[in-house]
């Protein structure tokens, strides 16, 4: 991961933008400490997940047919605490 300073960053940052999507995350640093990590948006998204949405997630499961899912209760009692 390649390090820019702040200032550096902010004079150049088309620059930081292109590295970061050739050459994968940009560490942004001030006074020598890692405040920020510049990345492309397809490696956002692979790594948040917002590659689809929660209920085409659901929908493309292979249980999203079946009408005799069942799902049982815990019926123990909960634990005893003393206040």
């Amino acid at each position: 991961m390649q390090t820019w300073q702040m200032q550096t960053a902010k004079a150049r940052f088309s620059d930081l933008v292109r590295s970061a999507k050739q050459d994968g995350p940009q560490d942004i640093t001030v006074h020598g400490r890692s405040v920020a990590v510049v990345m492309s948006r397809e490696l956002f998204d692979r790594l948040s997940g917002n590659a689809q949405s929660l209920v085409a997630f659901i929908q493309q499961s292979p249980l999203s047919d079946s009408d005799d899912l069942v799902f049982e209760r815990d019926t123990s009692l909960p634990r005893a605490i003393a206040l």
